[in-house]
């Protein structure tokens, strides 16, 4: 008897709570309800709060969320944003710093933090973060006629790259042609020439307070780091020619076929890659991965970050907010859907030892790493970047232009921006 009343009790529970249930509606990418989909389930079945997601593409997210600002009401009640965008929407979310605790603060990447906060508060809490580390052939990297080789013409020995000078040295050494036809068909690399976050690491790396802007909203695209980045950054095509020549099609797309089709030996890439490597493709079970470069400041890298953010106009906020804190806590639950991806270094730490995980070690190394850091802060950011960033490093791969000239130029274009 006990038994049968404990069981209706249950059932009248679960009978009434849906009737008393919130709803929350959450706007995000496809890749991030992946990515979020096992935590929504969890916290439904542990508060009777559910879940509800509207799935746009990328550039969606953006533009619906500006849309319900515009609009003055929201049907949303959180949203997933890429950090590129946390300027624009600062001033029209939630202050989500009760959510960041200390133990919350100390299990996140000092990037991530840095680029929660925004005009005061911390407009949005990290969902999951990536950043770009090394991937190298392990097969050829360990082949001992290759090591013998490398040792012969280099004098160290072949093994992952760590410096900017060890990339430029494996990355010639491993361009060749090899079916005796007299023309190039495997490189050491790529360089990619339609995105300029790859760069950005590399001013980093050489020790730039920033990338672009310095804290305080200077133009600092000509300093010494930024030439210095820009110089190390084209010389394998101008230079080495290590790379295919076509570098102002090459895109993320492009280098990772490049990789995966077996034409490059290494390639610098975003660490969720290492786990989505093809079954059918020529390196698959060939894969090595070690931390991003380093340069005179060390390792370093760009982080992409996204974060859980609560519209001011959100009826459900205090769901919307303990969905947020749930969603931290069990930051691990989504690291099995097919990006594997997390924000904590504990989430992290947790499957760093296990087989096909192998990539999260150097994705921690490089996302703590001191020099690392986040674009900047600022609303105009993808103007400066479509206006005058990628221009320069085009510009400069044309192999024709003085880099510092290309630079000054580009720090005219953004005060002009900003102006």
């Amino acid at each position: 008897m006990k038994n049968l009343l404990s069981a209706s009790a249950l059932a009248l529970i679960f009978m009434v709570a849906p009737a008393n249930a919130e709803t929350i509606n959450i706007l995000v990418e496809g890749g991030g309800e992946m990515l979020q989909k096992t935590v929504a389930e969890k916290f439904t079945a542990e508060t009777g709060i559910e879940v509800k997601f509207t799935v746009v593409p990328y550039q969606g997210v953006f533009d619906k969320f500006s849309a319900e600002i515009a609009s003055g009401s929201s049907a949303f009640d959180v949203v997933t944003i890429d950090v590129v965008w946390n300027a624009k929407f600062a001033g029209h979310v939630e202050d989500l710093s009760p959510l960041f605790t200390d133990a919350v603060r100390k299990d996140l990447p000092p990037a991530l933090l840095a680029d929660a906060q925004v005009g005061g508060k911390m407009i949005g809490m990290p969902a999951w973060a990536n950043a770009e580390i090394v991937f190298y052939r392990q097969d050829l990297f360990s082949k001992p006629e290759e090591q013998k080789a490398f040792q012969e013409k280099y004098g160290y020995p072949l093994a992952p790259p760590k410096t900017w000078q060890q990339w430029r040295d494996m990355a010639k050494f491993f361009t060749r042609d090899t079916d005796g036809d007299g023309k190039t068909d495997f490189w050491g690399t790529d360089t990619i020439g339609t995105f300029s976050e790859e760069w950005m690491a590399h001013v980093l790396q050489a020790g730039s307070p920033g990338v672009i802007l310095n804290k305080d909203g200077k133009v600092i695209i000509d300093n010494e780091a930024h030439q210095k980045a820009l110089e190390f950054y084209i010389a394998p095509h101008c230079t080495d020619h290590s790379v295919p020549e076509n570098v102002n099609e090459i895109g993320w797309g492009e280098a990772q076929n490049l990789f995966y089709q077996g034409k490059t030996a290494m390639m610098k890439f975003w660490a969720h890659a290492y786990k989505m490597t093809p079954a059918e493709s020529k390196v698959s079970g060939k894969v090595g991965v070690a931390p991003m470069l380093a340069g005179d400041a060390g390792i370093a890298a760009i982080p992409g970050p996204w974060y859980n953010v609560v519209p001011s106009t959100s009826q459900h906020k205090d769901a919307a907010k303990k969905f947020i804190a749930f969603a931290i806590a069990n930051n691990a639950l989504g690291i099995e859907a097919p990006l594997g991806l997390a924000a904590t270094n504990s989430a992290y730490r947790s499957y760093s030892g296990k087989p096909g995980y192998e990539h999260f070690t150097p994705l921690i190394e490089t996302l703590s790493a001191p020099a690392t850091q986040g674009r900047p802060m600022n609303e105009k950011y993808q103007e400066i970047v479509d206006e005058a960033v990628l221009p320069a490093v085009q510009q400069a791969l044309a192999c024709k232009a003085d880099v510092g000239k290309v630079l000054t130029d580009a720090k005219e274009t953004i005060e002009d921006i900003l102006n």
